[in-house]
């Protein structure tokens, strides 16, 4: 069920680069975010750009009602988020989406992260019974994030660069492929980062008879289904063997045997 609080900004800071953290006081929200999820932020002096901003959620506190988000400036909006100072207030409406389903416990799960896709997928490994393997792909290290924290989890963690400037020269999906060749195991795989990405995880996924849950990425307005802004292709049982679903509502995260690319 989604809640709506004023939160105080416990602090607002940068990680590196264009990259920021910011941690809020959100407890009703915190106690019941599920990893995937979303929530949609209006930020104060702000009025003349109406719409809230929705951000993955990237760790939560439950005993500090605390919730933190990582976001890159891009635009205006996030320029103006970065300014933001502790002890000022943002309102929260959330958590909001379909996230992640939990990994099955002893079993072998690989996390594929592109950019700050990564925050999106931070507290499924927290939450996993088993360790995870993680991807994390840039297009240079300064698009690297969290491969720190995802080992103190106790993850295996493989880093690709378009650039080679860290860890594989590649896409990230190289990574995936030589993952997949080496374990018996088939395993749960999911990802989460630029729809090019995304594809090519659903391609390789359901090449080997696989399945694997993937966020998709979509400009979203309300963040509750009203709008239909953020609709997306999905497979269906219908004359053209698709049907639109809202990613806020239906989403963000999708089976990729149900992507309509």
């Amino acid at each position: 069920m989604k809640r709506q609080e004023d939160a105080v900004i416990l602090g607002n800071r940068r990680r590196q680069g264009d990259y920021f953290q910011i941690d809020l006081v959100v407890p009703a929200i915190s106690s019941v975010v599920q990893p995937g999820q979303f929530v949609h932020v209006r930020f104060p002096d702000f009025a003349h750009r109406l719409m809230r901003r929705p951000f993955s959620v990237y760790d939560v506190g439950p005993d500090s009602g605390r919730l933190s988000i990582i976001y890159k400036v891009v635009g205006e909006g996030t320029r103006h988020l970065s300014n933001l100072s502790a002890r000022q207030s943002v309102n929260v409406l959330g958590p909001l989406g379909v996230g992640f389903t939990a990994p099955e416990p002893a079993s072998s799960p690989i996390i594929v992260a592109g950019g700050y896709g990564c925050a999106a997928t931070y507290l499924l490994a927290k939450r996993s019974a088993s360790p995870c393997r993680c991807l994390l792909g840039g297009r240079s290290a300064g698009d690297i994030l969290l491969a720190e924290e995802f080992r103190n989890l106790g993850c295996v963690v493989e880093v690709s660069t378009d650039d080679g400037s860290l860890g594989h020269k590649g896409v990230v999906t190289d990574l995936l492929s030589r993952a997949l060749d080496s374990d018996p195991v088939a395993p749960q795989i999911y990802a989460c980062g630029p729809n090019p990405m995304l594809k090519a995880v659903a391609d390789i996924a359901l090449g080997r008879g696989l399945d694997a849950e993937i966020s998709l990425d979509h400009a979203m307005c309300c963040g509750v289904g009203a709008c239909f802004a953020c609709v997306l292709r999905m497979k269906a049982d219908t004359p053209e063997g698709w049907e639109y679903v809202r990613t806020c509502l239906d989403g963000p995260v999708f089976k990729a045997g149900q992507a309509y690319w």
